[in-house]
């Protein structure tokens, strides 16, 4: 699993929102009730945050991005090449 931004992660009594990630560091919020309203920041090592998830339940995935009507087939900038079919030989007849 690939950690990212905004994931709420359920781990025994205490959930977990990541707030920040960074290469070697995580701020998260940890809180009693899934909405946080409760909740405290804590920043702690990738390392350490990877061990305190162990066994934990990811709650919240992050949503896929919308795709917007109409525009199904729009290649935005930076987006690769859609790939060409391949052509293929038409059959011989013996």
């Amino acid at each position: 699993m690939k950690l990212q931004q905004g994931q709420v992660w359920h781990c025994g009594q205490e959930y977990v929102r990541i707030v920040q990630l960074e290469r070697l560091e995580v701020g998260y919020k940890s809180a009693t009730n899934p909405k946080f309203t409760d909740g405290e920041h804590r920043h702690t090592s990738k390392k350490d945050f990877c061990r305190l998830l162990k066994g934990a339940t990811l709650i919240s995935p992050l949503p896929p991005a919308k795709a917007v009507p109409g525009q199904e087939n729009t290649v935005l900038p930076g987006d690769p090449p859609a790939p060409t079919p391949a052509i293929s030989a038409p059959p011989t007849v013996p």
